[in-house]
């Protein structure tokens, strides 16, 4: 999936690239079932581990949670702002059954991993939470073998920002955009980018692209569906972009910020990224693009293309003392005060289905329609324990395709096998 928190959805959205950490083994049935029951009376103080909040968005809902809250004060313990590292630090944690580590924020790829090793409290009996205003797609995000371990905090879809001075009408097709590309040749500017290193961001764009024409990673059984026409179509035109320059060579070193920053200087025309950049490209004292810009969705081959479903849910650690505390933040998070100050404070997206149609949020918030459809259409990334290695194995030969190094049928012909290991491995 930044990614300000909102710069750290990116990290958001952004993954998990930690593969040395592939699944060893599940916990056994007793224990855990154990360590998810203790406490679940207990209230107390707590600790909520988040990714970077550079965009202050954490530490004011905190402040104002215990001025409420005197015997159950919560202490923010702050990550860094890479995504793998994030994940690696609360996989270390968790398997130091540490305490400390009461409510934890994962990206919603993440979940079935650490439901899987039964590091998370399934939230049933006096841990339920009322999930009936949310939106049905972030639901199924924190949702893992039917049941829910997570409360949704934040979704995320991708939006293309585009120079609305110079395009008019926002391309819908994949092929529209690519005919824009020569207005940004006239201009001297790169035409599109997206997230191109190697990292999670790579997968997300990659997935996009597969499944904007009409192909996918995984099937909906969960098996490898790589080697296809319609994959092959999608990643084609990545790779046919970089090689004639409507994607600019420096775009293969691109995270979040690196286009958005290019983007904010005005040296693209097109630019795929999260809701979090709309409020930074208008505030930020070097962006000049501040009133030229537009927003719509991004494009596929016939129309709107497949968003990935981006987002962070957050979760109690089975090892917390004092889990009634954990849950009634959970809820505090998910509220839609909470959520309307998510949106307005770090332009992330909310889990409450009725606030994109609050009429003070889309005063200000004007891409909130647009975002729901990206995240009505969206596709999420493959639901799976062992996610480390599927999306090495998308972004090893997605790079090397990109890079030149592998032909199109080579790299998916190659991803195609390490999704079939990676999706065999045992639990």
């Amino acid at each position: 999936m930044k990614t300000t928190r909102a710069k750290v959805r990116f990290a958001s959205v952004a993954g998990v690239a930690v593969i040395g950490l592939v699944l060893t083994g599940c916990s056994s049935g007793s224990s855990a079932s154990n360590d998810a029951q203790n406490g679940q009376d207990s209230r107390g103080p707590i600790t909520y581990v988040q990714g970077k909040d550079n965009s202050n968005v954490v530490r004011p809902l905190i402040a104002k949670w215990n001025k409420a809250h005197k015997d159950e004060k919560v202490t923010f313990k702050e990550q860094s702002d890479q995504a793998d590292q994030q994940h690696d630090d609360l996989v270390q944690h968790f398997q130091a059954k540490d305490a400390n580590y009461d409510v934890v924020d994962v990206d919603v790829v993440w979940t079935a991993e650490f439901a899987a090793k039964s590091w998370l409290v399934p939230l049933t009996g006096k841990m339920k939470i009322d999930t009936s205003k949310l939106l049905p797609a972030t639901v199924k995000t924190a949702t893992y073998n039917n049941t829910l371990y997570a409360a949704p905090q934040t979704s995320d879809g991708a939006l293309l920002y585009y120079r609305k001075d110079l395009v008019k009408t926002p391309p819908t097709t994949w092929a529209d955009m690519m005919k824009d590309c020569d207005i940004a040749k006239q201009a001297g500017i790169g035409c599109y980018a997206g997230q191109f290193a190697k990292y999670e961001g790579l997968t997300v764009n990659a997935s996009e692209a597969i499944n904007g024409s009409g192909g996918s990673v995984l099937n909906k059984g969960g098996t490898p569906d790589v080697d296809t026409s319609d994959a092959k179509a999608g990643l084609q035109n990545l790779v046919d972009a970089f090689k004639d320059g409507n994607i600019p060579a420096e775009a293969i070193t691109y995270q979040e910020e690196q286009g958005r920053t290019a983007f904010e200087a005005g040296k693209l025309l097109f630019l795929r990224n999260w809701p979090y950049v709309y409020s930074l490209a208008k505030t930020d004292g070097s962006s000049k693009v501040k009133d030229t810009f537009g927003i719509a969705p991004i494009p596929g081959k016939d129309g709107t293309g497949a968003s990935t479903l981006g987002g962070h849910n957050a979760a109690i650690s089975v090892y917390s003392k004092h889990k009634a505390t954990a849950h009634d933040f959970l809820e505090y998070l998910e509220s839609n005060e909470t959520q309307k100050f998510f949106a307005t404070q770090g332009s992330l997206a909310p889990v409450v289905g009725d606030l994109y149609t609050d009429s003070e949020l889309t005063a200000k918030l004007p891409y909130l329609p647009t975002l729901l459809k990206s995240i009505e259409s969206a596709e999420p990334r493959p639901v799976t324990p062992f996610y480390p290695a599927v999306t090495k194995a998308v972004q090893d030969n997605t790079y090397a395709a990109l890079k030149g190094s592998k032909s199109v049928d080579e790299a998916l012909k190659d991803m195609q096998a390490a999704l079939k290991t990676a999706t065999s491995s045992g639990s």
